[in-house]
């Protein structure tokens, strides 16, 4: 049974998540929309897509399309989560899923409501590489975890760039800070109870620049530093009781990838054999949908990364410690 796919707008983040839908045999791509028709269609053309639309409304209109991808800009993501979800198609949309934690909440009800899957798409969290991490620590390999150390940045020249732009959810946080954040949770397995952040703001008043720490319920801190303003940066480190973990390309693991662990000051590099990237969440998604397995990225997890991204940016308006 193929499982048909429409995009909703033609972002740059497209001509990573096409290909595995194209080289996925129970997959296929049948619809892309923008709100330029010929955007559309020089989308459709280039990527062997059998239909283009000039409007959202009409893609979702379109019976035959099982589920979209959504890629638009992040304060267009409750709007058009919710509009797919009741026009009757499962949702993969883009981090963040929303901008608040109410709005998760909202998007939560709609999709029980049309009993369909939404799922936001941290590609990473799908891969093997992300999983291992989580078996090695849930395994005692770092005995009790007491600190995750997470960076993300790269610089980001393009004045007119969406993700400086605050009337739509720009900022350095929303953009990949998400993604340290994420890991840690995960990796931890719960939630922080109290979280403070520092933001460099750039002139359209988003923060290009951010530094935070987390604390949780277990005893264990998570520190970040994410931004648009340094070169192109990535690692997370697990420190534990009995051993540390480096995960020298945590957000965007390749094929081969290695992680490092060091227990008693022997070093043994674990090495990683994943899939395509973006693969893991477009069968995550039909998944949930076909065979009614769990997802690896639930609505509940989304709503605690949100709820944590949102204290942060808090705290650094406020210059105060937020507690959650």
């Amino acid at each position: 049974m193929l499982f048909h796919w429409g995009i909703l707008g033609v972002a740059r983040i497209n001509h990573a998540v096409i290909p595995p839908i194209h080289e996925s045999e129970r997959h296929t791509l049948l619809a892309v929309a923008s709100r330029d028709k010929g955007r559309a269609e020089r989308a459709a053309k280039d990527w062997s897509i059998p239909r283009a639309y000039g409007s959202y409304d009409k893609l979702l209109a379109d019976a035959e399309i099982d589920a979209v991808y959504i890629p638009l800009p992040n304060a267009l993501h409750e709007t058009w989560t919710i509009a797919s979800l009741r026009a009757g198609k499962h949702v993969l949309c883009e981090k963040p899923l929303a901008l608040t934690p109410a709005s998760v909440d909202r998007i939560a009800v709609e999709a029980k409501a049309a009993q369909r899957i939404t799922a936001e798409a941290f590609m990473y969290r799908h891969h093997l590489q992300t999983i291992r991490v989580k078996e090695l620590i849930d395994g005692g390999a770092l005995g009790r975890v007491r600190l995750v150390r997470g960076v993300f940045t790269f610089t980001l020249d393009r004045e007119t760039d969406v993700r400086l732009n605050p009337d739509l959810g720009g900022g350095s946080l929303w953009d990949v800070g998400c993604y340290p954040v994420s890991f840690a949770r995960a990796a931890l397995g719960e939630e922080p109870v109290e979280v403070f952040g520092w933001a460099e703001q750039g002139g359209t008043g988003v923060d290009e620049a951010f530094a935070g720490q987390l604390r949780f319920p277990s005893g264990a801190f998570a520190q970040l530093d994410c931004g648009f303003r340094s070169p192109y940066r990535t690692e997370i480190e697990i420190v534990g009781s009995e051993g540390t973990l480096r995960v020298p390309r945590p957000f965007k693991p390749g094929l081969h990838e290695t992680l490092l662990l060091d227990r008693g000051g022997t070093m043994e590099a674990i090495e990683i054999r994943g899939d395509a990237l973006y693969l893991g969440e477009i069968e995550d998604v039909a998944d949930a949908a076909l065979l009614g397995k769990p997802q690896r990225v639930s609505l509940a997890d989304s709503r605690g990364n949100c709820a944590t991204l949102v204290a942060l940016l808090q705290s650094a308006r406020e210059g105060r410690p937020i507690r959650l």
